[in-house]
């Protein structure tokens, strides 16, 4: 017997709220906070099975409308590639310096409510069993590593350094774990919490030591995964299909456009073209500078609410429930920036993470305002805030567990860019921040792919780097430096960071070039009646999907 299609999309949702607690967590399922997913062997089998078992359900659903229809197509794309990446081995056996296992634990926490002390009560219990989710992860990549799928040496050893870092020195995970308890209630919760600590520590140790001796010396030598598996992890991370030979080449003509612009604003404000001079011209205007993690904080909250108070209502109808935006500053400082959603009920809101490199304690507004358009409004969290609230066009799975990269990352970059036409960056500097990100963005297109696949540099680049040779690591970096004013610590980690999620970087600029052709090709098709604030309303309110499914959608309306 067949069911609706949105009625397979909220069962899905509601099972891995039963079966995997840190799913709960994200969307603020209550009941579950104190508890952790299986990640044995059996449990990434079960997993499997549960993603076969919708895939199933949902290819027989018959959609009563479009809207179901394209919420169908969407679902289908992402669970069925969900399926090929666990049939391929790919999540079990990954190791990385940011996307692995043990970094999802310690992300969980981060999310966790910590008001009450019903909630330190959570806390408490899963820092006091984290051994048991560490131990099971280690489970798995065993046999995944007996089996030969195992991942490069130099994620399995960037991790025992971040884990390294967790437990001792200045940036102890759970000495800033236990700052987070409200003053009220630290006369009961410090001791408790400083006593599972103790034994937390101790089994992200014996993890750590684990991965040096045991897993490290089975790693791959070679860092790149190759073409077979980085076309599926590209697939992932885009919902497209593209051609990587033609995006690498594209990704040079993009930096190379970029570049062009940084040069005349260069030339504008210092009188010379040089991009690394004007840059650090621009770092050192103390009138540019912030110092200390907690003001900079400040910094962006006060210009996340001021861009949310202007758009709303003028460029978009911004809901009620997503008018409040959080700007935190994140206990670890592996140099990340990222966004989380609100809670269905919206009591946690959407919230923008600096998670600062250990080091790093003055920021260049230059460089950071596009940030906050990129992590805020217009960008992520207009994007998944909107997306959460529309009950009536989307259904839960829709609302709380699709993210597609290319789109929403794809989709943040275009805010960015959009808030450039809307006069936002008309100060010089705040642009060259801008370009920089988007140069940045643009470089790893080209690394990412080149480094993956193993491919030659142009030997016609219009850099005029290494040409001919072939990527490694070290090119990667040296390229990346000469490409951007970005900090040698977050250069560093980026670098790692892609070798260990092959597919993911590219997906921000590449996602954003599938958005513009999706928007021209709409305003080529609609004329005169093409209206750039009812193409935002029309295309967000799809949910987050594939780019392919997006420009199927899109074709519709």
């Amino acid at each position: 017997m067949t069911r609706p299609v949105d009625e397979v999309a909220d069962a899905y949702v509601a099972e891995s709220v039963e079966r995997y607690p840190e799913v709960a967590t994200s969307l603020g399922a209550p009941g579950h906070d104190h508890e952790w997913s299986d990640y044995s062997p059996a449990g990434v089998a079960a997993e499997l099975e549960h993603l076969r078992g919708t895939v199933a359900a949902l290819a027989a659903a018959i959609p009563s409308d479009d809207r179901e229809q394209i919420a169908k197509e969407a679902m289908l794309e992402r669970l069925a590639l969900q399926v090929e990446l666990h049939e391929a081995h790919i999540p079990a056996s990954r190791v990385s310096s940011v996307a692995g296992a043990v970094q999802g634990l310690v992300n969980t926490i981060d999310l966790m409510p910590d008001g009450t002390a019903q909630a330190w009560e959570a806390i408490v219990e899963r820092v006091r069993t984290l051994g048991r989710p560490l131990t099971e992860i280690a489970e798995t990549l065993q046999r995944e590593a007996d089996q030969g799928h195992v991942s490069a040496r130099r994620q399995i050893l960037a991790t025992v350094d971040q884990v390294g870092g967790w437990i001792g020195g200045d940036d102890d995970y759970f000495a800033a774990l236990a700052d987070r308890i409200p003053t009220e209630l630290r006369d009961g919760v410090v001791d408790q919490l400083t006593e599972v600590s103790a034994s937390a520590r101790e089994s992200l140790g014996r993890f750590a030591d684990w991965l040096r001796s045991e897993l490290a010396p089975r790693g791959r030598e070679v860092d790149a995964v190759g073409r077979e598996q980085y076309e599926l992890e590209s697939r992932y991370f885009l919902g497209a299909v593209v051609d990587l030979d033609e995006t690498y080449q594209w990704g040079f003509a993009e930096l190379h456009r970029l570049q062009t612009e940084q040069h005349a604003i260069a030339r504008e404000l210092f009188g010379d073209p040089d991009i690394p001079a004007a840059c650090a011209g621009l770092d050192a205007d103390p009138a540019r500078q912030i110092t200390g993690a907690a003001a900079f904080r400040d910094w962006m909250q006060q210009l996340a609410d001021r861009v949310i108070a202007e758009l709303n209502g003028v460029h978009f109808d911004i809901p009620a429930e997503i008018a409040t935006i959080e700007c935190c500053i994140a206990p670890t400082h592996d140099g990340g920036v990222y966004y989380t959603g609100p809670t269905e009920d919206f009591s946690r809101p959407g919230r923008m993470w600096w998670s600062v490199p250990a080091g790093i304690d003055r920021f260049s507004t230059w460089k950071e305002t596009t940030t906050v358009f990129h992590e805020g409004v217009p960008g992520h969290h207009l994007q998944v805030g909107q997306n959460a609230v529309q009950s009536e066009l989307l259904n839960r799975w829709q609302r709380q567990l699709a993210f597609v990269s290319g789109h929403g990352e794809g989709w943040a970059l275009y805010a960015e860019r959009l808030m450039d036409d809307l006069g936002y960056l008309a100060d010089p500097a705040d642009r060259m921040g801008m370009l920089d990100a988007q140069a940045f963005r643009a470089a790893r297109v080209v690394i990412d792919i080149g480094m993956h696949l193993q491919l030659e540099i142009p030997a016609d680049n219009p850099m005029g780097f290494h040409p001919g040779e072939r990527w490694t690591p070290e090119l990667g970096y040296d390229f990346m430096r000469a490409s951007t004013a970005i900090d040698e610590p977050t250069l560093r980690f980026e670098i790692d960071r892609y070798l260990g999620w092959p597919g993911q970087a590219p997906s921000y600029k590449v996602g954003e070039r599938i958005w513009l052709e999706a928007r021209d090709a709409v305003r080529a098709r609609q004329g005169a009646e093409f209206d750039l604030r009812r193409f935002h309303a029309d295309a967000l309110n799809l949910g987050s999907l594939g780019l392919d499914p997006l420009r199927a959608a899109l074709d519709r309306l």
